[in-house]
Parts: C-alpha cells; structure tokens; sequence
C-alpha cells in the first residue's frame, strides 16, 4: 500500500547537531485504556509549553537488555536536546516511557497507556513483533511512531501511522546470505523462534537468498524452537548430522547464548550467523570463548569515521554512560551498541518532524514526517513511500577476543 502523505513541507531540512546543558523530565506511563488522541501543548510547572515523546520499547523480558540500550540512545538524545521550536515557540519535550515488556500482549497494553498520556509521537521499538502489535494502536489513535530497529516489513505494511529509521528484513537476510557465500559457504542450516515476527522473517530472507546464490539443495537443515525453550540440543543434534557451512539463528539476546553454547558443546564447527539483534555485549559475556568467530549484521560502527557527527556522539554517548554506573552496568560496559545509536537518530528524526509540522496536531506531524531529511549518526535519513527509511549499507562484525570486530560494510547497490 502507497502512504497517504500530504506533504506540508517541498523543501528538506538537515538537522544541526548542537548540543544543549540540560535535561527536560522523564515520565513513566501506566494504565491502559486508549482513547482518541487529541494533540495539543501541554503546560509545564514553570508555565511554559510541553510536548511528550512516547518512548514504546522492552526494559524487561528476553529482549530488555536491548530495549534499554534504545532507551539510553533517546535518553541521551534528550539531554542534549531538551527543547524544540514549533511553530514559533519553544516546547520542553517530555519522554513517557513504557515497557512492553517483549511481549505482543503487554505491547498493546503499553501502547494504549502512550495514547492515554497525550504523547504527540512514538519512538520504538526493539522487536519487530512487539511493534507491528501496537501499530493499530497506534493508527486508530492518530499517532505516528518512528520505529528505531523494528525491521521486520510488516512494521510499516499498510500503516500509514508507522515509519523506521532502520534498514528492513529483506535487506538484512540478503547482506548476510551473500556475506556467507562470499566467505565459501556451501550450505546453510537455519534456526528461528516459531512465533516470533522477527526471526521468522529473517530466517527466511536469509534462506531465500543463499538458495538462490547456492541453489535450493544449499539448505540442508531448518528447525525451530519455542519462545523461553532453553534446551535446544535435539534440533542442534539434527543440524550436527546435516554438516552445514554456516548455521543462521537469529533470535533474541536471551536465546542466543544458549545456543552458541550448547552447539559448541556438541562439537559443531559450523560458523554462526544472526542479524543485528545479536549485537549486545551480555551475548559475549554468557556464551564466553563460544562465542568467538560468530558473524552478525548491524547498524553501526563506533569506530567508523566517515561521518563526523558519528563521532562526536560516540565521545558524548561513552562520557554519558561513564556518568551513571547504572546505565554503564546495564549498557555492559561503554561500547555504543548500534541500537543505541538509532534510538539516538529516531529522537532528531521526531524533532525535526515537530518542527516541520509547526504544530503538535498529530496528522500534520505525521504528514512531516516522510518530508524531513536528518543527518543522523547512522547516516543520512529520508523516508521511502512505505515509511522505511531508505538505507542500503549493513555493518558486518565478528566476535574476537571477547569483544565485537568489524569486518566490512555491505552494500546492494
């Protein structure tokens, strides 16, 4: 479906990354009837304007350790952004956060408290499956979200409420399948979460693409498992007997240690790949030495130089997790998770829409939307039809030595 855009705005805006001194409030919401979305200025204790920011990601479940790492990208962004022009005044913005508790159910319930609480735009969230649950929240309530690593497609299909800031599935399975067949990959086997939007989706781009570079015969094994499964030894014993070059298994930060392990365990040698959610540092600290040689796709490099305001948040965002050990604790340590940086990137891309519209009416803010333009950290972003943010370049990593490497960028153009 082509999105119904009524464009305000013919001309493109480059945001300006100047950094602010203070932080406007953080708010959690409860409760979790919805009801009609009636956006307007809110007052803030000082008398002046507020305009609220829903922040829709999991803090807990099995992808809480993600979801936090959004959070600290948009909390981060905040802080150096507390305020933002619309229409000629000047709005403190306010984040109201929810967990969604990486569940589809508690995805509705949160989203239905975001639309109770008066937010004007939705940023989340990590989970494609959690996201595409709140999207008709999110549409009958006239609210628009920028997801920030939902990349599932089904996230913005027919949803002209919802966009990313991220690349999509299709891409990601593409990337790493041709990654795998130019490091001499034959065959593969794939493991995916039955349910599960997001791994199911990736799975299958993946195998579509590398039966296509290496023919239909190339997939030799493809299992399943259940959400909260912690032993996968039965269809880890089945990919063994099959011998495949590499095994694909994306899944959550929870699951993935567990199966890096038991797999070594069982004495298969096959290279295993996952996609962007594997990119967390607890994944390394649980699966320890079994998790060298893995390869993931990504958003983001820290040390990539090409873009100086990559830089220049890579230096805050490290001194911004060193001054709460908290945060460092949670975060694993001061690396710059990629998540942390589209969160970071979703929060300018919701300003620049703010100020765009000219208003916090939320129709004219999504109309705004598909116009700006925003160098972000994670490149440059403007917005596709779909409401997917148009991106072709993937990060690929390995793990060595207890830490995530870079390896190469890859693109399909």
């Amino acid at each position: 479906m082509k999105r119904r855009l009524a464009f305000a705005l013919a001309a493109v805006m480059s945001f300006s990354l100047l950094a602010g001194c203070s932080s406007s409030g953080t708010t959690s919401a409860a409760g979790s009837s919805a009801g009609s979305q009636a956006a307007s200025e809110q007052p803030a204790a000082d008398g002046g304007n507020v305009v609220k920011i829903g922040v829709f990601e999991p803090v807990t479940g099995e992808n809480g350790g993600g979801g936090f790492q959004e959070v600290l990208g948009i909390r981060y962004a905040n802080q150096l952004f507390p305020t933002v022009e619309i229409g000629g005044t000047e709005y403190t913005v306010e984040l109201v956060e929810v967990d969604n508790k990486s569940d589809k159910t508690e995805a509705v319930t949160a989203a239905q408290s975001l639309v109770s609480s008066g937010v004007s735009i939705v940023l989340g969230s990590y989970g494609s499956g959690v996201s595409i649950a709140a999207g008709p929240i999110f549409e009958e309530n006239s609210i628009p979200a920028i997801g920030v690593s939902c990349t599932n497609p089904q996230v913005t299909a027919g949803n002209d409420w919802y966009f990313r800031v991220c690349f999509i599935d299709p891409f990601q399975g593409t990337v790493m399948a041709n990654f795998a067949t130019q490091e001499g990959a034959k065959t593969a086997a794939i493991i995916t979460q039955l349910g599960d939007d997001y791994s199911s989706g990736l799975g299958n781009y993946f195998k579509k693409a590398f039966a296509e570079a290496n023919g239909e015969a190339s997939i030799v094994a493809e299992e399943q498992f259940q959400t909260n499964q912690t032993d996968f030894k039965a269809i880890l014993t089945n990919i063994k007997s099959a011998n495949p070059d590499v095994i694909f298994a994306p899944s959550s930060i929870t699951t993935a240690p567990l199966l890096i392990q038991q797999a070594r365990e069982l004495g298969i040698t096959s290279t295993i790949m996952a996609g962007d959610t594997w990119e967390n540092q607890t994944i390394i600290d649980n699966a320890g030495e079994n998790a060298e040689g893995v390869c993931i796709s990504t958003f983001f490099d820290e040390n990539d130089t090409s873009n100086p305001a990559a830089g220049e948040f890579v230096t805050g965002f490290k001194e911004f997790l060193n001054a709460n050990p908290d945060y460092l604790n949670r975060n694993g340590g001061d690396g710059v998770a990629a998540v942390s940086a589209l969160g970071y990137d979703a929060y300018l891309t919701a300003l620049e829409a703010l100020k765009a519209a000219g208003s916090t009416d939320t129709t004219a803010i999504r109309d705004a939307i598909g116009s700006v333009q925003v160098t972000g950290v994670t490149g440059n972003i403007t917005f596709g039809e779909n409401g997917d943010a148009n991106k072709d370049m993937a990060y690929i990593k390995t793990v060595e030595d207890g830490a995530f490497k870079f390896l190469k960028t890859v693109t399909l153009n």
